[in-house]
């Protein structure tokens, strides 16, 4: 038996609101999904495809349905065509290009698009429902091409390789390798499915590729608002700075609630530390005010998650049925707006994680400014001294990272484009913004596994100049742990595996202990 099929772990879709953290835990963690069990449930689903049924054979007219797609919405399309229309939709949307979405990140799209249609209005069948989930829980991942969205209507595109994962056209990753989707349902004892009339359209005219994304993000994020903290609490050790910059009654007298709680952070992982004036009566501002610029993150993650989980746990495609009344609802849903100014904003206040990063790094790295460290965080003997370098070329790639970092910031959501014969005449661009959010993480991870590596050296070094150096338990077991895969730099080595596997620690929310990240 493949080892997907082994997780036991669920996550319930359908029937109550999902978090970001299910989404993260089924990308991440692998965990499987089940179907909401009340009959209730499955019946309002069902209700919601006979209506619909029952509109096609009385006659009337139903956009996407007995119409063609977007601008062509004035064109008829004969009963006899109905049935073949879903399945045209999901063949000449087959035009993506650019890198593939991740594993993690296919499966947080089939996830977020699976919570939506579950909410059910879509008119979609039950069966449409548990093909879904079964891509999830067999791991029948379509290869989706990241670039080709605008937002709205949805993320057509992308999501057309997800219904042509279930009608088994296009290749899919199974089982470790790429095979034709047809090949993959015959694998697993199933025909590929036949869709409905309105379920290719139910399928792709979403903001599922987008707001999966966008649920990955913010775990990320979330992550390295913490790292930031510890690492600020390591370099004001590193620097022999002061306690005292992060005591409670200077963040009482500006509430923001994100600033507050970083504050509380490195003032937990400095519990202990003597404040004593050192080196200076106060700290330069990449440490003084630190708690400032990770509070913006943390308080943004706030809204941030009421938005995308907002998102996530609603109907975005378009028409929507009423399963109660029957009555069709043609709107824009679909439109993606909040998710785009959400990872806007977020890659922003990421962006500014990195500068602070680096910023300390900088600091701790120049002789001048680090209050006795060695030049570039050297461990050489004296006598090696002089043709040693230590964390210097670290430091400039660390410098490139942040620099690539700052330049995405450019919001995507404010390059709208006119498309689709002006049909599509204000779009969101939501998808995009969510891909320079990702883009933007992983350079700032990058910047956090570099200052990691230096500032973990720099206590060393700290207490070899000092060995009554207060270090507080928090920051002495963060200290062996990253030790024990990157040791201390004596000699000059090349540190990319070191910064690698770093990297893949904190990108998967590894790397804090006690965090909010769902393993």
């Amino acid at each position: 038996m493949a080892e997907h099929d082994l997780k036991p772990a669920t996550v319930t879709v359908g029937g109550r609101r999902l978090a970001i953290e299910d989404i993260v835990a089924i990308a991440t963690a692998r965990r499987r999904v089940t179907l909401c069990g009340d009959p209730s449930w499955r019946a309002r689903i069902q209700r919601g495809a006979d209506l619909l049924r029952e509109r096609l054979a009385s006659g009337a007219t139903v956009y996407g349905v007995t119409t063609g797609y977007g601008d062509a919405c004035v064109v008829d399309v004969p009963m006899e065509l109905v049935e073949a229309l879903p399945l045209q939709l999901t063949r000449y949307h087959g035009c993506g290009m650019g890198a593939y979405l991740s594993d993690e990140e296919t499966l947080a799209v089939i996830a977020a698009r699976l919570t939506s249609l579950a909410y059910g209005v879509s008119g979609v069948r039950p069966v449409l429902l548990e093909r879904l989930a079964d891509l999830i829980n067999h791991r029948v991942l379509p290869r989706i091409p990241s670039e080709g969205s605008v937002g709205a209507s949805g993320d057509l595109t992308p999501l057309s390789y997800v219904a042509a994962a279930l009608v088994g056209e296009r290749e899919v990753s199974f089982d470790g390798a790429l095979c034709d989707a047809r090949d993959a349902w015959t694998t697993l004892g199933q025909a590929p499915l036949s869709l409905a009339p309105k379920e290719g359209l139910a399928l792709m005219n979403g903001t599922a590729v987008m707001t999966g994304l966008a649920c990955l993000a913010f775990a990320r994020a979330e992550h390295l608002t913490r790292l930031a903290c510890r690492l600020t609490a390591l370099a004001t050790v590193a620097l022999d700075g002061r306690a005292a910059h992060f005591d409670p009654f200077i963040f009482d007298a500006k509430p923001h609630a994100g600033q507050s709680e970083a504050a509380a952070f490195i003032r937990a992982d400095l519990a202990g530390r003597p404040d004593t004036p050192g080196h200076r009566l106060q700290d330069r501002y990449s440490i003084r005010c630190a708690p400032h610029v990770i509070g913006v993150a943390r308080d943004a993650l706030s809204w941030i998650r009421r938005d995308v989980e907002n998102e996530l746990n609603s109907a975005n495609d378009n028409p929507l049925i009423d399963p109660d009344s029957g009555d069709v609802y043609h709107g824009g849903n679909f439109y993606g707006g909040h998710i785009a100014f959400a990872m806007d904003a977020l890659k922003t206040a990421v962006a500014n994680l990195a500068d602070l990063m680096d910023r300390q790094f900088a600091l701790i790295v120049d002789d001048k400014f680090s209050n006795g460290l060695p030049r570039n965080l050297s461990g050489a003997s004296r006598e090696r001294a002089p043709i040693n370098h230590g964390f210097k070329a670290v430091q400039i790639s660390s410098s490139a990272w942040t620099a690539e970092a700052l330049k995405l910031t450019m919001p995507a959501s404010v390059f709208s484009r006119s498309t689709e014969a002006h049909n599509q005449d204000k779009v969101s661009m939501g998808t995009i913004a969510a891909r320079d959010c990702l883009r933007v993480l992983t350079l700032t991870e990058q910047v956090a596994a570099a200052h990691t590596l230096a500032t973990v050296q720099a206590v060393r070094l700290r207490l070899a100049l000092n060995p009554a150096t207060r270090i507080p338990a928090p920051l002495r077991t963060f200290i062996d742990s990253v030790s024990e895969a990157s040791p201390f730099v004596d000699e000059d080595r090349p540190l990319e595996a070191d910064l690698r596997a770093l990297l893949a620690r904190i990108s998967g929310r590894a790397l804090m202990k006690g965090g909010r990240a769902h393993d």
